[in-house]
């Protein structure tokens, strides 16, 4: 199973935010590449990246920051999301060394989109589903749509995504665990590798994704735990390597 550190970027900052909201900030870090420097060195083998302003105004903002850390780590594989919404802008990420793009609010708004995207750039397309009470929120989560995650997963999975991310948003940033029983359910929907997000606040959490390892979770993404240093990233590779 895959642990992946977060790193969320505001103003050019790393930040955590609780439930997205933006006025809810804490800053960790002015520098996002001195961080992502941390978590490579500590053995990830991956890294998520946010643009939150980008996922805010429905364009990237953060870019420059983003190109920084994938030009300085050429060999770990970066997926970024956040005000992902035209195919240049997949593109230019792509290009810079981006490995994966996580496609988020126009995704649901408009699904073909993400078919579109898979035929261009097959295996580096991530569906993005980020969920409250099943329900699929847009825009920063700012917007709650009457879309359900699981019927969206299977459409993206039919489109060819590489995989899916689901952040359960009552979760993300208020380290109250993470929703092991919805992601796993998911998971069972689809055969394309999930990704668990949002809410992991001990290595107790991740035994319980790991153990739902067979229904298809392939990985999980840890932010504010391990920027407080509740989970070190060491522990929690040698567990989730079994």
């Amino acid at each position: 199973m895959l642990v992946i550190p977060a790193i969320d970027i505001k103003d050019g900052r790393c930040v955590r935010l609780r439930q997205g909201r933006m006025d809810e900030e804490t800053v960790f870090s002015d520098d996002p590449a001195a961080m992502a420097a941390r978590w490579i060195e500590q053995g990830a083998e991956r890294l998520h990246i946010v643009d939150l302003d980008g996922a805010a105004t429905g364009r990237p903002a953060n870019a420059a920051a983003i190109e920084r850390i994938a030009a300085r780590f050429p060999e770990a594989p970066l997926q970024v999301g956040g005000g992902i919404r035209s195919e240049d802008a997949v593109q230019a990420y792509l290009d810079s060394g981006v490995r994966y793009a996580v496609i988020g609010t126009r995704a649901v708004r408009e699904p073909h989109f993400v078919h579109d995207l898979c035929l261009e750039f097959p295996g580096h397309i991530i569906a993005g589903l980020d969920a409250r009470d099943g329900k699929v929120a847009t825009d920063g989560w700012s917007k709650l749509s009457h879309h359900d995650a699981a019927d969206l997963a299977r459409d993206f999975e039919r489109a060819g995504v590489a995989a899916v991310v689901f952040t359960d948003i009552r979760r993300d940033g208020m380290l109250a665990g993470v929703n092991a029983d919805a992601t796993a359910a998911l998971a069972r929907e689809l055969t394309v590798p999930v990704l668990a997000s949002g809410g992991v606040a001990s290595l107790d959490d991740l035994r319980a994704l790991r153990a739902c390892e067979d229904d298809g979770v392939a990985g999980v993404i840890i932010g504010r735990a391990l920027y407080e240093e509740r989970v070190d990233l060491r522990e929690a590779l040698a567990l989730a390597a079994g």
